[in-house]
């Protein structure tokens, strides 16, 4: 069976405002105020959430244990089709749209400022993968 992996960060990127500060989603997501995550390429990760879907892979959430991409990945779940695993297709609205990416943040488990610092280097305008580790959809 394949296995996908999703690496979350414990600490804000170097490019954001709160740089190296925690970011507490690991946590987050056990106590499910993060119910999904938001990644670039759709159709890269359409085609692997349906094999999850299928039976055919299954999602190995991580986190780095130092310096992200120079330390080792500590696995803190397995997501299956049996977890409400899903995508979803979105392009983000314009960030100056408050309410309408309100909703967006906080499920993302952050607030709407960090949210925004997050995403400013992103190009908005494509279509991205919100990953669903719940059932809620948008």
């Amino acid at each position: 069976m394949k296995t996908y992996v999703i690496t979350v960060s414990r600490t804000f990127p170097k490019t954001h405002e709160r740089a190296g500060e925690e970011t507490y989603f690991v946590n987050k997501i056990f106590d499910g105020s993060k119910i999904h995550t938001i990644r670039a390429n759709y159709e890269l990760w359409e085609k692997r959430i349906n094999q999850v879907k299928e039976c055919k892979a299954i999602l190995s959430l991580r986190f780095w244990s130092g310096k992200p991409y120079n330390s080792k990945q500590v696995e803190f779940s397995k997501l299956s089709n049996d977890n409400s695993v899903d995508v979803q297709k979105i392009i983000i609205p314009c960030m100056n749209d408050i309410g309408a990416i309100q909703e967006l943040a906080h499920n993302d488990g952050l607030s709407l400022s960090d949210f925004k610092s997050w995403f400013k280097n992103y190009d908005i305008s494509k279509p991205m993968a919100i990953i669903h580790f719940t059932s809620k959809r948008y």
